[in-house]
């Protein structure tokens, strides 16, 4: 499945649009996690534990926008474009969303 930002693909043309896609990843946080980024927050850096639960989110949300373009025909997802969001204290979201369309054949 091809996933671009642009509105376009280079050097392939766009025969149909069949609409928008959007799927989403809903994380809490891990008390582990938290009592870990208390810690950096004292000293500095980065939190690799935050930084890899919003890498999963990611993925899982492309995962699901791809699934249900490809269910819907698509080739391809063009202005796919990502979100992310507080849910509650200690949940994040991540959304995904884009037009799913049919490529004219090369």
């Amino acid at each position: 499945m091809l996933k671009v930002t642009s509105d376009t693909i280079p050097g392939r043309e766009i025969e149909e649009t069949l609409g928008v896609v959007v799927a989403n990843a809903v994380r809490a946080r891990h008390v582990g996690r938290d009592i870990l980024a208390g810690l950096k927050n004292i000293v500095g850096g980065e939190i690799g534990a935050y930084q890899h639960l919003l890498k999963e989110s990611r993925e899982e949300a492309i995962t699901r926008v791809e699934a249900d373009a490809a269910a819907m025909g698509a080739d391809a997802i063009v202005a796919m474009r990502m979100a992310t969001s507080s849910i509650t204290q200690g949940a994040s979201e991540v959304l995904v969303y884009g037009t799913a369309v049919k490529l004219r054949p090369e």
